[in-house]
């Protein structure tokens, strides 16, 4: 029977597991948090990044995605509730008659998709700092992005003390990698144009260069013509032997 063989189990009870998990999915959220190195003890070294085993990466990438999924289709609904809101302060007078007045209405229709959400990540995750910094500062980052949000990357040196294989879950976007392509030599129109003028000169200057030579060779021939004639009217030297035989 196909007993304790989906997923990872990772050595925990059922709740020791979900709990880790969660911890996991609040930590890579918190990273992108505004802190302040001297107030601050827990600073991360790198915003959007979490080393931890290539098991657990696996584990807690589906939960990242679904979370960061949730919070992106949400956005909409905010930006539609803006037209209703209020900019004075709460418990005023002023945010009194908001309250009490059919905007307030329209703005609670509006918002509550976007409610929900913040409620169902909470739920998923555990920590309404988390919670916040994902709708606040991850979600818009990738509101045009239909999914893929996370990668693996597998580390060569492994963990000391047990030797377990460590990897990096990092959000896309930060520290991809740019292929540098090298461009092709591009030539003016100008250089173009020099290029067949220069190629087109010899050519006339040649025709000239031929017509020159045609009327000098035609003088040649005209000359060479009497002496052919004066050649064929001299007698020939075997016809006078001949004579004299007879």
């Amino acid at each position: 029977m196909r007993h304790r063989k989906r997923g990872r189990h990772l050595g925990r009870s059922s709740s020791h597991r979900k709990a880790m998990l969660k911890n996991l999915a609040s930590s890579i959220f918190l990273t992108e948090r505004q802190t302040d190195p001297d107030v601050d003890a827990s600073v991360p070294k790198v915003k959007g990044r979490i080393i931890t085993t290539l098991q657990k990466a696996k584990e807690v990438r589906p939960l990242v995605e679904k979370c960061i999924t949730i919070a992106r289709k949400s956005l909409q609904a905010e930006r539609n509730a803006e037209q209703f809101a209020t900019t004075a302060d709460r418990g005023s007078e002023r945010w009194r008659q908001w309250r009490t007045s059919e905007q307030w209405l329209q703005w609670n229709n509006a918002i509550a998709p976007s409610v929900a959400a913040r409620r169902r990540v909470l739920q998923m995750i555990g920590d309404k700092e988390a919670m916040r910094v994902l709708f606040e500062e991850v979600a818009p980052r990738f509101e045009d992005r239909p999914g893929g949000y996370t990668r693996i990357l597998r580390l060569a040196k492994p963990r000391l003390g047990d030797a377990g294989t460590r990897a990096i879950l990092e959000f896309v976007g930060q520290h991809d990698r740019v292929r540098q392509v090298s461009e092709k030599p591009a030539f003016d129109d100008t250089e173009e144009q020099e290029e067949t003028a220069a190629d087109t000169a010899p050519t006339e200057g040649s025709a000239e260069v031929e017509d020159q030579t045609a009327a000098v060779t035609e003088p040649e021939n005209d000359a060479e013509e009497p002496q052919t004639q004066a050649e064929s009217d001299e007698p020939q030297g075997d016809e006078p032997k001949a004579d004299e035989k007879a």
